[in-house]
């Protein structure tokens, strides 16, 4: 099990592994406070790959990942993820339908 370095090559990584075998894939996290790690693991128990970190600005990263593989696992491993991004999108969405309902 080697860490991957780069934050972009791990989403890559990952979303191509779960694709492959969406039946065996695994993702999982883990944080540590006493370290105050986040480490994410993504495996189909042939291959596995991690990512640790210690910054709390890559929370907004872990986010987005959730919310693609959150895509991938309820539209299936075809789903196009070009459209999912973080919080933010949704408050927004949340915010325009709230501003209709007044009018």
């Amino acid at each position: 099990m080697v860490y991957i370095a780069s934050w972009d090559e791990f989403v890559e990584r990952s979303v191509q592994l779960f694709r492959a075998d969406p039946q065996s894939s695994r993702y999982v996290m883990k944080y540590r406070h006493c370290d105050g790690k986040l480490i994410l693991k993504v495996t189909d128990n042939r291959e596995c790959l991690k990512f640790k970190t210690d910054q709390a600005q890559d929370a907004k990263k872990m986010e987005k990942l959730n919310n693609i593989f959150f895509t991938l696992m309820a539209r299936g491993p075809d789903a196009d993820i070009s459209e999912v991004s973080g919080k933010e999108q949704v408050e927004q969405q949340a915010s325009k339908k709230g501003r209709g309902r007044r009018q």
